[in-house]
Parts: structure tokens; C-alpha cells; sequence
């Protein structure tokens, strides 16, 4: 297939934090905030006058200063990040939203803090204490956190409007970025046409999360009338449809590594992934900050959850995008000291074998693509065992 008209620009986008478009809405007079986690939520970070990015640590190598304050028995997303700040490489961001969800990234959002890693009087960061299970009264306490612990702290640093107004019109930009991102995936369907390719999806749903929503909305738009008319490729160039589910996958090099084996990657269930993040927010004109807080727990596939009705839906949704996108087998990876995702990928993978005859592997990884041989060895194996099961049935 020919290159999508934007995607070496895209590239270039995610291949650093503050980027071509960051930069240009920063000089517009914008604040940029950063969010580590799908819980923190995006949509609110879009006010006027302020934009949201996600932090991610693109070329990370060594992290001996992050390492330093979080010992080697923490997971590499955590360390690379803290590495970053600690090279001054956060220092355009306006204030840091974070959740007490996870007690690794809680402890290096908090050293940001300690050791003022950003020369900013007014920046802040702030923790919203997320529920462990889902009801009304989660709602109602979500949507006060949301108030106090984020949109006014944005307000009395910033001066950011957060009536109820523009919270309404952020929500509805956000609606319409999501109806092109699962317009777009929904292309990955045909099991006989590939109209994108995984590493493409990855490197739009990265972008989207790393620009100012209001500056990438129009590429996203042209790229999705692009797709539209683009000639596929057959299937027949590619060995296995595989999905991908997991932690946090930041870096495009791992999508674009499995599919140099043969594989192609249809479904992407991570932290950086299409699934969750792409829903309608049904909006309250009445409360649109606890439409906000609805949304946010009700979409939420993170293992943190260990209630059954989550559990089970975590199951049903890897098994339901397994058929949706006609996946061959699923892939389950983990970043190495992931306390949910060691958790999780310890019956996932005998679930989905064992109940549900979907051939399935499990892979553990770094922030970063490392050790890339033995990656794409056991991508690869993966790969060849999933051809000789259709042979061996045909």
C-alpha cells in the first residue's frame, strides 16, 4: 500500500514529548497538562485554554537516575518517565494529573513534586483517587474528585474557564475524535482486505494522545477520508491476524517488529491501544462532570478491577474483538514488574485457550522495544504455530 499522506509526520510528532503541534499551541498562549494513566481523564484536560498530552518517554535507554529513586524492582515505564523529568525533559508542562491507581506510578509522580522537577511557580500535580468497583455512589465520588483535585486547581493557576459550558463543548469535540478513531479501526474488520496496518493504527493512537486535540482533529479527519479510498492490500501478504492485549505499549517499533514476522496486528487492547478510549460519551447537559466520571469507569478495562462483573468483562471483550476482527490468536503481553498484569496474565492465557479454543501467548517486555531478537523469535513461533493450526484443521 502507498504511505498514508501524514504518517512520517505523525512519526515525528510521537518521536518526542514536546512536539511541532505542542509547541505551536504552547506559543498560542495554552497551557499543556500531563496525564500518566486512562483514568485521568483526558477529556477535561481540553478546556479551553489548556490542552492534555500523555506522558511517555519516547528512545528511553538507561534509567540509572530513575532506578535511583525507585529501585530496579519497579516496572520501566515508571523509571523512564521519572528518568525524563529528571533530565528537564517535562519542563513544558503546565501541571501533572495523575491517579492513585498504581503505587509505582503514584511514587515517581510524586518525586516529580518532591524535587520540583519542573521550574514552573504555578505548575501542580495533582492524584484523583479512583474506585475499585462501579455503582452511583462511585459516580458521585469520581465526579468530586474530577472537581476539586483537577478542574479547580486548572482554574486558580491557570484561570482556566471550567463552567459547565465548556466542559460541554470538550466532551463533544472528544465524541468527535473518538467517531473517527473507531471509524478508522473499524477498517481492520475485513478478514480478506487490510486497509491499515497495525503499526499505522498504533502510530495514529499514539499521536492523538500526544498532540493538542484541537490541532491534530483535522489530520485525524483527512486521514479517515484517505483510508476511505485507499486500495487495499490482500490478506494473502500477511501469515496470522493476531490481536494484541496488555499494559502499556508506548512505542510503535513493538507493533511494526511483530508485524515484520508475518503477523498482522487487527485488535490492540492496552493502555496505548484503540480498546478502551474510543466510546461515546453519553453527556448530562444537567452534570457533564459526572458524565465524565460515568464514562471513565464504566469503559475501564485496566485489571486494577477485581470485581467479577469486571472480570468477566475483560474476558467477553478480549473474545468478542478476537471474533469481531477474525484474530487468529491473541497475544498477551506485560511490562516486566507490572503488579495488575502479572496478576492478570496468569489465567488469561488458560482462559482463552482452555474455554474458548483461541490460541494465545504470552510475552513479557520493556518501556521500550529491547532484547528485540527474542521478541520477534517468539512473535515468529507464535506466528508459524498459528499456520499450522489452519492447516492442520483445513
Amino acid at each position: 500500500m502507498k504511505d498514508l499522506k501524514h504518517i512520517h509526520f505523525f512519526e515525528k510528532l510521537i518521536d518526542t514529548n514536546c512536539n511541532e503541534l505542542v509547541e505551536k499551541s504552547i506559543e498560542s498562549g495554552n497551557v499543556a497538562l500531563g496525564y500518566t494513566c486512562y483514568y485521568a481523564p483526558e477529556v477535561l484536560l481540553n478546556l479551553d485554554g489548556a490542552f492534555g498530552v500523555r506522558m511517555r518517554a519516547p528512545n528511553s535507554a538507561a534509567t540509572q537516575l530513575g532506578t535511583y529513586y525507585m529501585s530496579s524492582f519497579t516496572c520501566s515505564v515508571t523509571r523512564s518517565l521519572l528518568e525524563r523529568g529528571l533530565e528537564n525533559g517535562f519542563n513544558y508542562l503546565g501541571g501533572i494529573c495523575a491517579s492513585e491507581t498504581c503505587a509505582q506510578m503514584n511514587r515517581a509522580m510524586e518525586e516529580f513534586k518532591i524535587l520540583n522537577l519542573v521550574k514552573n511557580d504555578r505548575f501542580f500535580v495533582e492524584f484523583l483517587d479512583i474506585p475499585t468497583s462501579v455503582s452511583e455512589n462511585s459516580y458521585n465520588y469520581l465526579a468530586k474528585q474530577l472537581k476539586t483535585r483537577l478542574l479547580e486547581p486548572m482554574h486558580e493557576n491557570y484561570g482556566i474557564d471550567i463552567s459547565d459550558q465548556k466542559i460541554i463543548e470538550a466532551i463533544e469535540m472528544k465524541n468527535k475524535l473518538n467517531a473517527m478513531m473507531r471509524e478508522i479501526s473499524d477498517l481492520r474488520k475485513d478478514p480478506e482486505k487490510v486497509y491499515i496496518t497495525g503499526t499505522e493504527m498504533h502510530i495514529l493512537n499514539l499521536v492523538v494522545k500526544s498532540c493538542p486535540i484541537k490541532l491534530i482533529l483535522p489530520y485525524i479527519e483527512e486521514t479517515l477520508a484517505e483510508l476511505k479510498k485507499r486500495k487495499p492490500d490482500s490478506m494473502k501478504q500477511y501469515r496470522a491476524r493476531i490481536a494484541v492485549v496488555g499494559s502499556e505499549i508506548a512505542d510503535h517499533r513493538f507493533t511494526e517488529l511483530m508485524e515484520q514476522t508475518g503477523a498482522l496486528i487487527v485488535a490492540d487492547r492496552y493502555c496505548f491501544g484503540t480498546f478502551p478510549g474510543y466510546e461515546h460519551i453519553e453527556l448530562d447537559y444537567e452534570d457533564p462532570i459526572k458524565s465524565v466520571a460515568k464514562y471513565y469507569l464504566d469503559t475501564s478495562l485496566c485489571p486494577r478491577y477485581s470485581t467479577h462483573d469486571k472480570v468477566n468483562e475483560r474476558r467477553q471483550v478480549n473474545i468478542q474483538l478476537a471474533k469481531e476482527f477474525h484474530a487468529d490468536g491473541i497475544l498477551v503481553e506485560t511490562i516486566k514488574f507490572c503488579d495488575y498484569w502479572g496478576y492478570e496474565k496468569a489465567v488469561l492465557g488458560d482462559e482463552i485457550v482452555n474455554d474458548y479454543d483461541i490460541p494465545s501467548v504470552s510475552i513479557e517486555t520493556n518501556y521500550t522495544v529491547q532484547s528485540s531478537g527474542q521478541l520477534r523469535t517468539r512473535v515468529q513461533a507464535f506466528v508459524e504455530n498459528l499456520e499450522i493450526r489452519k492447516i492442520t484443521r483445513k
